[in-house]
């Protein structure tokens, strides 16, 4: 029998805090073919002083430049254009890196390792790199300009309660939740498209997620909604999130954050609401008790495409489980999404019946 030990180091971003410049591979090369700066200046055309320049980096080699370069000594231009380029980034990198490690506290603000965790930043022993990761996520340029697009008094996220008091959390989930329905392809938004979609939706909620989830995403994307599933961050206590990617392209986000079923399909129908009835420009984001006139209409679209509000009636009669379960066949709808009403209207106590109720929880996908 035979042991193998396999050792895997971690691997981290690394970025020099130097730059080199193009004049150092134009040293060495003319060094290799016997000539000096001098005689390299008489064959490119170009004047000592600024070949001398070129070589300590103070001078910038330009595609013309570059050209010449290549006829003196066989070295293809794109060479030369090539290291140019890199030195002036390494050399922007540089510069920036000063003004970013004034704003490094921004990460404390952030859920960083659960970032790393998701994939969706790198791992970095330097901060900085962290930082400029996290900026590169957001698609914002520096700090300065993401508390302009997330922090400004005008995001319509911020009448929240939850996003004031955990502004980098909620961000962040947000933010999962717009680049997952970026890559997602939809047909242009149609309201009676939406409509309709959403009546066949409901007819899944006695479906397993499984077969509602695939069903659902592909009703609503005909329709021009993108239905995302992020999972809840600590300090990002959102049920959802509706808003407008574009015109023609709006998302519904779920955290599955009560994960039972009446929770859940609620918090979908709650959104669709905000969709169908509030405007391409604002955006919500729902956590228990959000009050406001959007919110009250939001949560009456969803009551009533449930349990229809001709259907509500019976709604406080029913005492038993038996009971329960034959009223949600004749509505064709999932037993547990009457308990989750039953309970809210108080018709019924929180701790009874919910072994009607169905929990979901999070799959790995990999």
């Amino acid at each position: 029998m035979t042991t193998s030990i396999v050792s895997r180091a971690k691997s981290y971003a690394f970025e020099p805090n130097y730059a080199v410049p193009p004049g150092r591979t134009l040293q060495e090369t003319i060094e290799s073919l016997g000539m000096d700066q001098r005689e390299l200046a008489t064959r490119t055309g170009l004047s000592p002083k600024h070949i001398n320049q070129i070589i300590q980096g103070s001078a910038t080699v330009t595609q013309e430049t570059a050209l010449r370069l290549e006829r003196a000594t066989g070295v293809p231009a794109r060479l030369w254009n090539n290291l140019e380029m890199n030195y002036r980034e390494q050399l922007a990198k540089l510069e920036e890196r000063d003004q970013l490690e004034d704003d490094l506290a921004w990460l404390r603000e952030l859920p960083v390792k659960e970032l790393i965790a998701r994939g969706k930043i790198e791992k970095a022993l330097d901060p900085v790199l962290t930082l400029r990761s996290l900026l590169n996520f957001f698609g914002a340029a520096n700090v300065v300009v993401w508390k302009r697009l997330w922090l400004s008094p005008n995001v319509a996220f911020r009448k929240s309660a939850a996003f004031k008091s955990k502004p980098g959390p909620m961000a962040t989930w947000l933010r999962l939740g717009e680049l997952d329905a970026k890559a997602m392809s939809c047909e242009p938004f149609d309201r009676i498209k939406f409509r309709a979609a959403l009546e066949n939706i409901r007819a899944l909620t006695t479906e397993s997620p499984e077969t509602f989830v695939p069903k659902m995403q592909k009703l609503c994307a005909e329709a021009g909604v993108a239905v995302v599933f992020v999972p809840e961050l600590k300090g990002a206590p959102a049920c959802g999130a509706a808003q407008w990617l574009t015109s023609d392209k709006a998302v519904i986000q779920l955290s599955l954050r009560h994960k039972t079923n009446d929770q859940f399909w609620f918090s979908f129908f709650h959104e669709a609401g905000h969709i169908l009835h509030d405007g391409k420009k604002e955006k919500f984001i729902d956590v228990d008790h959000e009050k406001g006139e959007s919110e009250e209409r939001a949560n009456r679209y969803s009551s009533n495409i449930l349990i229809p509000s001709e259907r509500a009636g019976v709604l406080a009669n029913l005492k038993s489980a038996t009971e329960v379960v034959s009223f949600a066949k004749t509505i064709q709808i999932a037993p547990g999404i009457v308990v989750g009403r039953l309970q809210h209207d108080k018709v019924v106590g929180y701790h009874q019946f919910n072994a009607l109720k169905v929990r979901f929880q999070w799959v790995d996908s990999d």
